[in-house]
């Protein structure tokens, strides 16, 4: 039988195709690849470092670089816990972080003005809620918080020596008919806010100093630490900022006594000759701090009109809470309805010129105080969520940092990052008694509530203050 030999089929000889290789990261990259993950958080805290033109005050709606860069972290957070479907937050770190946004819709929804509710609620949403709580999302374990915690020590070591400077040339905001208080880049429009910057880093680099360095740390990270907290001293003091060094001084002792009983007279002392040498270093400029120092116990006496001015805006805060006390007078509302509850002690605004400003009279939009400031526009509700939180971090945050001290030496640096968490916490709840949020600084306190929130909040944190603090450990909890 004959068979019909079929033909093979033709090879295909053209050269099969390749797939591209995948870019290969260079190996002294390779290794700062963790690093990725908290981009949008440094750039966040670094674009402070940039000089900002706050314009007019009295409008709102300003959006700086650092606040874009918060967005940008707040839509990454978000993207990426859609993409994995996750729960990361624990019920207590869920309700405490979401807790005052309750309040803030109350207070939006019952303003008369419901444009200036709708921008109050995203801002202090923006502040008090989103910005802290991605980053107790986005910070994977102690690393991730030194590295943050390092950024704002370094805007605070810039702005400190722009502010410096500026003290030392007479190009700074004017004071008593120099132009030598230290501002930054803030400018005279905000002048808490190189002070503010100045007193994060410092309470941020005395933690560090205060506690042994973790295994494995540079054995120079601990002196540098006490090098950069003392080099901080010097533009805080040029700020002239009397409420900065009552909550930096306050802040510090603090720090002091929970870092250890033994070590807390030595510190104390060396911070007691620390602040002779800088005021007696600081020549002409000490007469100056030394009024700025002894006006502080005249504020009943003989008050100045700045402290004139700020009992008045206090009593008209709790003016309006007495008449809206369940909800507050709505957010933002506190300019339109000062009027109204003060009385004529109150002065027409604050005189600022210099740091390249001509003279202007800027109008007193707040109480200068936030506890006021929230019953004032959100009323017993909005108050109680939001400081209760604060509260919450406070209380939780301690006992995780008493913890880390009794694990010794087995928690070294969880131990400084308790410390900075605790006091930087301490500092702004002291702060917020005679200031409170504007001007471009103020998303920089929602990174260091956010930085607080992971301490005393994240599991991560939570584990890191237990006895467990093991290398493997730490990086078995990367992604």
């Amino acid at each position: 039988m004959a068979t019909i030999a079929t033909p093979a089929p033709a090879r295909n000889t053209a050269p099969a195709h390749r797939a591209e290789p995948a870019p290969r990261i260079p190996p002294g990259l390779a290794r700062y690849r963790w690093l990725a993950p908290l981009l949008p958080a440094l750039a966040t805290v670094l674009l402070l470092a940039a000089p900002v033109s706050t314009g007019d005050v009295s409008t709102s709606g300003k959006v700086t670089p650092a606040d874009a860069a918060s967005a940008v972290l707040i839509l990454t957070v978000a993207v990426r816990l859609l993409r994995d479907r996750a729960r990361p937050l624990t019920a207590t770190a869920a309700v405490v972080l979401g807790a005052p946004v309750v309040g803030f819709a109350l207070s939006a929804m019952t303003s008369v003005d419901p444009a200036a509710g709708l921008a109050g609620f995203l801002r202090y949403a923006q502040v008090f809620v989103l910005v802290p709580a991605s980053l107790v999302l986005l910070l994977r374990d102690r690393r991730d918080f030194a590295v943050v915690a390092g950024a704002v020590v370094a805007v605070a070591l810039v702005q400190g020596a722009i502010g410096v400077w500026q003290y030392a040339t007479a190009t700074g905001a004017s004071y008593m008919g120099e132009d030598i208080r230290a501002v930054g880049t803030f400018g005279p429009s905000d002048i808490m806010g190189m002070a503010t910057v100045v007193a994060y880093g410092l309470v941020i680099a005395t933690g560090c100093a205060l506690v042994p360095a973790a295994a494995g740390a540079p054995r120079w990270l601990r002196p540098a630490a006490l090098a950069c907290a003392a080099a901080l001293l010097v533009p805080l003091a040029v700020s002239f900022s009397r409420g900065t060094w009552i909550a930096t001084a306050v802040t510090c002792a603090a720090m002091i006594v929970l870092s250890g009983r033994r070590q807390a007279l030595r510190v104390f002392g060396v911070l007691t000759a620390s602040a002779v040498l800088l005021v007696g270093g600081l020549g002409v400029g000490s007469q100056m701090i030394g009024q700025r120092v002894s006006s502080i116990t005249q504020v009943t006496a003989d008050p100045d009109p700045s402290v004139t001015d700020r009992y008045t805006l206090w009593a008209a805060a709790v003016s309006m809470w007495r008449q809206h006390p369940a909800t507050g007078v709505g957010l933002k509302r506190f300019p339109d309805e000062r009027d109204g509850h003060a009385s004529l002690a109150l002065s027409s605004g604050s005189d600022t010129a210099g740091a390249g400003q001509r003279f202007t009279r800027e109008p007193l939009l707040s109480p200068h105080n936030m506890y006021l400031l929230a019953l004032s526009e959100q009323g017993l509700i909005g108050f109680a969520l939001l400081v209760g939180g604060w509260a919450a971090f406070l209380t939780r945050g301690t006992d995780r940092l008493l913890r880390a001290r009794r694990a010794g030496n087995r928690a070294p640096g969880a131990a400084a990052s308790g410390l900075a968490a605790v006091g930087l916490l301490i500092w702004q709840c002291v702060d917020f008694l005679y200031a409170d949020i504007g001007g471009p600084s103020t998303v920089l306190t929602a990174v260091l509530l956010g930085l607080t929130a992971w301490w005393a909040l994240s599991p991560a944190a939570d584990a890191a203050a237990g006895a467990d603090l093991g290398a493997d450990a730490t990086d078995g909890r990367r992604r």
